[in-house]
């Protein structure tokens, strides 16, 4: 089956495509150093560019941050898993490749059900977009490119992926502040969280 094939292929080191609600991403497990540095030499990703975490629960993006905003809870409950990335301090626990040396880290929790299985049994993954930096990220399987795919243990195939980009909030500031809007809308996210009142 090819989710236990990723899931090995994860914890072995190896990188593998998986769907989400917004693009196909190229994933790696975030805890193996090495499986992150080959992630951002297939990318073509420049090294000081931080990756999110990608996690499968609140607990996990508490272990991997601090300093957290009261509301947070009812942010992820509200919208996680979805295609909203969170930016918190990051805490000691999160491997200098992840950060590279930043004091925040971002969150993300794919919507699809089995991309978020696969993480929950693996633990937590980086898993950026699975294009080569400066290409379009893929929205459809047919999208991929050669180079990113023979470089992948398994690619797993997915319809319901839809294509628009994350929201990123970052709630590391004094004010919230959105950095990119995306398929959750700054008007969506103050209707659900009134604490968010002083977004920018």
């Amino acid at each position: 089956m090819q989710t236990e094939k990723a899931i090995n292929a994860l914890k072995s080191g190896e990188l593998v495509i998986l769907p989400t609600e917004t693009v196909y991403g190229l994933f790696a497990d975030a805890t193996q150093e090495q499986a992150v540095k080959k992630l951002y030499a297939v990318k073509g990703r420049p090294t000081e560019k931080a990756l999110n975490m990608n996690v499968s629960s609140f607990d996990t993006i508490l272990k991997y941050s601090k300093n957290q905003p009261t509301y947070l809870e009812k942010l992820v409950s509200e919208f996680l898993p979805g295609p909203l990335t969170i930016i918190l301090e990051a805490s000691e626990n999160v491997p200098e490749w992840i950060h590279i040396g930043k004091t925040t880290v971002g969150f993300r929790m794919p919507a699809i059900s089995m991309t978020q299985n696969i993480i929950n049994e693996v633990g937590v993954l980086v898993g950026p977009s699975a294009n080569l930096t400066g290409e379009l990220s893929p929205r459809f399987f047919s999208d991929l490119s050669q180079e990113i795919l023979k470089n992948a243990t398994v690619a797993i195939k997915d319809d319901s992926v839809y294509g628009l980009d994350t929201t990123i909030i970052d709630l590391t500031g004094e004010n919230p502040k959105i950095l990119r809007q995306g398929a959750i809308t700054r008007e969506e996210l103050l209707f659900a969280i009134p604490e968010l009142s002083k977004i920018i």
